[in-house]
């Protein structure tokens, strides 16, 4: 399978199957001298694993990390750094039915188109647990992004119809939500609404932002390597996502020329700035130094325990009822995953820039 690639300077290679024997990621370019540890990178898998809370699916996986290369004595060494993560509690048993039919709003009849064989298991490299290793990796890009002063903080924004109120909402709240939402009373009413679907056999959706604080102006490229275009590319590869916006998204299509444009300005230190963010902190391609702040719409989760309507191998229309361990919402366990995509493309790109003057090439090279 090609496609397990992500980046160019700082590049992560995902393996692994949901039901397999663990599942895992490579990372190259990553420079020596980065204080990280087994601790650390765990921090981050400890928001997407499973049964984390009521919402989550009950599968058991303690998703204990492993670091078995390009780490010493607490700190990479510049070579590839190789992570693992051992499947514990597979029930492949819960899945041997699908191997004859195709389940509504999953990749098994895609799978099939494309290869004429699929691992049936879970979803296989199609399930939610592949991000694992990309929360790995993005772990890494995330505490290289800190050493820049550049912070990366994403959130559900809504679930279903329950969206945050800005005004009640803070950073401090995102971990006290069991649903990842800083507005604690939209939170709630979130909750009140999941458990309503959760009643009825059914899953919804929802919208996770993200906010990128402290990015230099100028990262990214002017033609196809856009920075909001692989952040948009990065936030698409995550298998629930189904829109993107940047800056303010599909709302700029009403809107007029002098409604949308961000005027500039020089603040008190002679920095240029921006009096407005309609552009959510991108411009041509380029990052303009105020937040760079983005969307992803995430499905309901497919798997629901009502009766629903497929197809099989035998060409028969049928019946099914889907069993297994399933979140009856991916939101909240997807927003460290939006988190880590996000990281790993700012990473990536701010290596690429390093090269983009001679100026900055001198400054680096001469002695």
């Amino acid at each position: 399978m090609s496609g397990s690639i992500f980046g160019k300077q700082f590049q992560i290679s995902t393996w692994g199957e949901s039901h397999g024997k663990g599942i895992g990621v490579t990372v190259d370019g990553c420079p020596a001298g980065l204080a990280i540890s087994e601790e650390i990178v765990q921090q981050y898998l400890n928001r997407r694993k499973p049964g984390s809370n009521p919402y989550a699916t009950p599968r058991k996986e303690s998703d204990t990390i492993h670091i078995l290369s390009g780490v010493f004595e607490g700190k990479t060494t510049g070579t590839s750094i190789c992570m693992l993560v051992n499947n514990e509690t597979q029930r492949s048993s819960d899945y041997s039915e699908i191997a004859s039919y195709y389940r509504p709003g999953h990749a098994d009849y895609t799978f099939d188109a494309k290869y004429g064989f699929r691992d049936y298991r879970g979803g296989g490299r199609s399930s939610g647990r592949e991000t694992l290793g990309r929360v790995a990796a993005g772990a890494i890009a995330m505490e290289l992004l800190k050493q820049l002063n550049i912070t990366v903080t994403a959130y559900s924004k809504s679930i279903g119809p329950i969206a945050i109120n800005y005004d009640n909402a803070s950073f401090d709240h995102i971990l006290q939500s069991p649903l990842y939402m800083p507005d604690l009373e939209a939170s709630s009413k979130a909750e009140a609404y999941l458990k309503e679907q959760m009643h009825n056999f059914d899953s919804t959706g929802g919208v996770i932002e993200c906010i990128v604080s402290g990015m230099p102006a100028g990262i990214g490229e002017p033609v196809f390597e856009k920075l909001d275009a692989n952040l948009a590319k990065a936030i698409m590869s995550i298998g629930a996502v189904k829109g993107f916006e940047i800056g303010d998204g599909f709302d700029v299509a009403t809107k007029k020329g002098s409604e949308n444009n961000d005027a500039f300005a020089y603040d008190e230190n002679g920095t240029i700035t921006k009096q407005t963010n309609h552009s959510g902190g991108i411009l041509g391609g380029l990052s303009d130094g105020s937040d760079i702040i983005l969307r992803a719409a995430i499905k309901p989760t497919p798997s629901i325990f009502q009766t629903q309507h497929t197809v099989n191998k035998s060409g028969e229309n049928i019946d099914i009822n889907i069993k297994g361990r399933h979140d009856p919402i991916i939101v909240p366990r997807a927003v460290v995953v939006v988190e880590s995509m996000v990281a790993l493309t700012l990473v990536d790109m701010l290596f690429a820039n390093m090269s983009s003057r001679m100026d900055k090439l001198k400054t680096f090279y001469e002695r």
